[in-house]
């Protein structure tokens, strides 16, 4: 079931020596699950939320369920290709609608829960979702935005339906025979919002083998996983692919349980709690989470902590941080580098290697990472370039959705360029600069600054704006607005307030301003095109002028 042997000691050997193997034929669910026959028993799920509600699921569990929920889908009339979104936070429907969307060869479109209207409506509309599965919070939203969604045909509830159909009375009448649908290894399985600097998210599609990509870096970043009585745990949002490929997919993939918390926003000291309540090994933790832990008092001391091997991934950790760890949670913490449409590439191994603190680590087997220059050749030790990976490799994505250009631009020859700049140092150890473009990273988030743009121009004191990555010591980079009012409108901290508000409510609570700079102008070029770099530099130089 590994692809690396833990007796393997030598991080190079083991990347010099690796070969991929990729089945013609493969399905998500079945490695994730239905394999686990021998582990029928063993719980695949621990489940608790906020109110101390508590569950657990095993995996002869987990697969009756999900082969029930598959022949509800193809009762319902969806079919191979057919999007089927889930807005879903770490719960058990989740999971269950992953593995029975990839059984019958459909589309799973995982959508945060954090999401607003708009931000919603854009993804169910651009993926033409058939069939969204949700919660009781964004019932209602939902069904007011029917209208304008053609595609969409059912919304599934997991609470009280009110009226409307439920997860589990459907269920409860689908048979729990497996569905028979063969799947190929380049068959879509899944569809990711990614954001851009310009214009509206993409949907990046990924193919069942993706998982069989992410599983070497998964499997070394967590120093070799799986060991017995490993348990795994991440606060990230499984609709995203921190939460689903880094965390959940390859847990199940192994046969291992995974802790599903369903609490709201990250509360540091109640993590600890539950790491130690169900003793948790092994985690991807981004650096912010980290940080905020670190605010924790004598948390080596308070609790009783278990970890063997802690990844983090999303924006640099930082010396400190990883210091930080060393002593507080007694272990190396491995950071990692991958992107929605080319996950799980680069990465440390604490338990073989040296970890430099700051440094992104080495590239994992099976993937060849390049720093290029604008031509694709090879830029010298020690210069930065843009970071890019090698095609054909089982992790790159598909396409992006009905995207055909914004695809073909990802590419220069055989490399896919992912728009972050580094370097490799004489050890063979890749530094992160920074991004080629505007993305910016806040708290394990990428966020794409059109989006938020075009949402600030919605409002009626807004003229014109520009979005910016503003440095923040927490979450790595805060989202910062330049305004330029309408007439008749004066800079005031009520509108500011105001302003920030109507973001949070139409896309997501990450998203939001946390500052407003208003200005007399946007800076432009000559072409018509933000400069953010002018926009970056003056805020930097306020800062310093604040101290």
């Amino acid at each position: 079931m590994r692809l690396i042997e833990p007796d393997q000691r030598n991080f190079d050997e083991i990347c010099a020596s690796f070969r991929w193997e990729i089945p013609t034929y493969y399905n998500i669910a079945y490695e994730a699950c239905d394999k686990h026959e021998r582990r029928s028993n063993d719980i695949a799920l621990f489940y608790e939320n906020d109110r101390g509600d508590k569950k657990s699921f095993t995996f002869g569990q987990i697969r009756s369920l999900s082969d029930q929920f598959a022949n509800a889908l193809r009762a319902l009339g969806v079919s191979r290709g057919d999007r089927v979104a889930i807005i879903l936070s770490q719960r058990v429907e989740t999971g269950i609608a992953h593995l029975a969307i990839y059984k019958i060869g459909a589309i799973a479109l995982p959508l945060s829960i954090l999401f607003g209207r708009d931000a919603l409506e854009y993804r169910l509309r651009d993926s033409g979702a058939k069939v969204v599965l949700t919660d009781a919070s964004h019932s209602d939203m939902l069904a007011d935005m029917k209208q304008q969604l053609p595609d969409l045909d059912v919304v599934i509830g997991c609470d009280d339906a009110q009226g409307r159909m439920g997860f589990w009375p459907l269920l409860e009448k689908a048979k729990d025979s497996p569905p028979a649908v063969t799947t190929g290894a380049d068959d879509p399985a899944l569809l990711i919002y990614t954001s851009g600097t310009t214009g509206p998210p993409k949907g990046a599609l990924v193919a069942h083998r993706s998982l069989l990509g992410n599983l070497p870096g998964f499997e070394l970043s967590q120093n070799f996983f799986p060991r017995e009585n490993d348990v795994f745990w991440t606060p990230a949002d499984w609709a995203w692919t921190g939460g689903l490929m880094d965390g959940l997919l390859p847990s199940w993939y192994y046969g291992s349980p995974i802790l599903a918390y369903e609490g709201g926003k990250f509360d540091a000291e109640r993590a600890c709690h539950l790491l130690e309540k169900y003793e948790v090994t092994n985690a991807f933790i981004p650096p912010t989470a980290l940080k905020m832990m670190r605010q924790v008092p004598d948390i080596g001391s308070r609790f009783k902590l278990a970890f063997r091997s802690i990844m983090s991934a999303g924006e640099t950790l930082g010396e400190e941080v990883f210091r930080w760890a060393e002593d507080g949670l007694r272990v190396s913490v491995n950071e990692m580098w991958g992107q929605t449409e080319f996950n799980y590439l680069v990465g440390n191994c604490s338990a073989i290697m040296s970890v430099k603190p700051g440094s992104m680590g080495k590239p994992y087997p099976g993937h060849s990472i390049g720093v290029i220059d604008g031509d694709g050749q090879a830029m010298p030790i020690g210069e930065p370039g843009e970071l890019a990976a090698r095609i054909n490799d089982p992790v790159m994505f598909l396409n992006y959705w009905g995207k055909e250009e914004a695809t073909r631009e990802k590419f220069i020859g055989q490399w896919f360029c992912t728009g972050d700049v580094g370097y490799y140092d004489d050890d063979g150890y890749l530094w992160f600069v920074g991004r080629k473009d505007d993305v910016i990273s806040s708290a394990g988030y990428r966020i794409g600054p059109g989006e938020i743009e075009d949402c600030l121009l919605k409002h009626a004191a807004v003229a014109q704006a520009a979005v910016i990555g503003s440095p923040d010591e927490l979450r790595g980079s805060i989202v910062k607005a330049f305004i330029v009012l309408a007439k008749g409108y004066e800079p005031t901290d009520e509108l500011k307030t105001d302003i920030q508000a109507s973001v949070r409510t139409r896309l997501a609570a990450y998203e939001y301003p946390r500052e407003i700079e208003f200005i007399e102008e946007v800076p432009m070029t000559t072409t018509g095109k933000v400069r953010r770099m002018e926009l970056r530099r003056r805020d930097l130089d306020s800062k310093r002028d604040r101290g």
